[in-house]
């Protein structure tokens, strides 16, 4: 056991005391950027919260959840780099070579990972400019889904039926923002042809006032509905359009409440909901007459 204790004892006196010290400065470095990125992240989150309390607008919320998201990662990625540079300053390895062979191959690795940087350089500005929000529904390269995350690398998005896509900011060339300030449910409105166009409009616009003053409805419509008219004349229809103004990102569930109670405030009226007709011919025979036609197997 002795002999064990006096050979472990030579093998610490035999280290190069230079060595242990390196190895003490990184130990102290890593401790004080943990102690120091904890600090910066709680300082961004607290800032944060306390920014939000004095904004009364949902979107602007939204923009500093993001912003202060993204501000944490990009700190603490700076953070460490200078960590892990003066650690091996440490050790005795000369900064400004590793720079300049960086410099050097960063420009050929530029080349490489033109896709790479392109989604940074769109993240940044994707971000600054507020196009995108956490929570917000947008549709990405036809891709549409509930924002989760942001980063300057990609947008994480979910979709209603419970996927996930990750689109990278480099391929974002339109976004279309679904609940930004506000929305509009727009609906078409088919009837049957022999229906009274003016007798359909009052019950689209009566069911429209209804909605707006129903309790669970009343509180996300902004504004009167506003009705275009008939739009278009459809193969066994006329289709009315209107639209209602509602808060961001609640068009669809105005839309499917609205619908409810247009069905039944037709069904009421006696008002025809159309559907696809189909017209058969038979042919004609030499003297210009009709041939029988069966409608069941004889």
């Amino acid at each position: 056991m002795d002999g064990d204790f006096s050979d472990l004892m030579q093998w610490f006196h035999s280290l190069d005391t230079e060595l242990l010290s390196s190895l003490g400065r990184v130990l102290a470095i890593a401790l004080v950027t943990i102690a120091l990125n904890t600090f910066i992240r709680r300082l961004i989150t607290t800032t944060a919260e306390r920014y939000k309390k004095h904004k009364n607008s949902l979107e602007k919320v939204k923009r500093v959840d993001t912003l202060a998201r993204v501000c944490r990662s990009v700190f603490s990625i700076l953070l460490w780099i200078t960590a892990i540079t003066i650690a091996l300053a440490s050790f005795g390895f000369t900064i400004t070579p590793i720079l300049t062979t960086a410099g050097v191959s960063g420009i050929a690795i530029g080349f490489a990972t033109q896709s790479l940087i392109k989604d940074y350089f769109s993240g940044f500005i994707i971000l600054l400019e507020g196009q995108i929000r956490l929570g917000d529904i947008v549709e990405l390269g036809g891709v549409i889904g509930e924002v989760e995350e942001m980063t300057l690398r990609y947008v994480r998005l979910r979709n209603l039926a419970g996927d996930v896509i990750f689109v990278p900011n480099g391929n974002i060339t339109n976004v279309t923002n679904k609940s930004l300030h506000f929305s509009y449910a727009l609906i078409d409105i088919g009837v049957a042809y022999r229906e009274d166009v003016d007798e359909v409009t009052d019950i689209i616009l009566a069911t429209a006032r209804a909605l707006q003053t129903a309790p669970e409805t009343k509180h996300l419509i902004l504004e009167d509905a506003e009705l275009f008219g008939v739009d278009k004349w459809a193969d066994s229809s006329i289709v009315v359009r209107m639209r209602i103004k509602v808060k961001a990102g609640e068009q669809w569930k105005i839309r499917r409440a609205y619908l409810r109670r247009l069905k039944y405030a037709f069904d009421s009226a006696g008002i025809e909901i159309p559907y696809p007709h189909l017209t058969v011919y038979a042919g004609q025979l030499k003297d210009g007459t009709a041939p029988p036609f069966y409608l069941h197997k004889q």
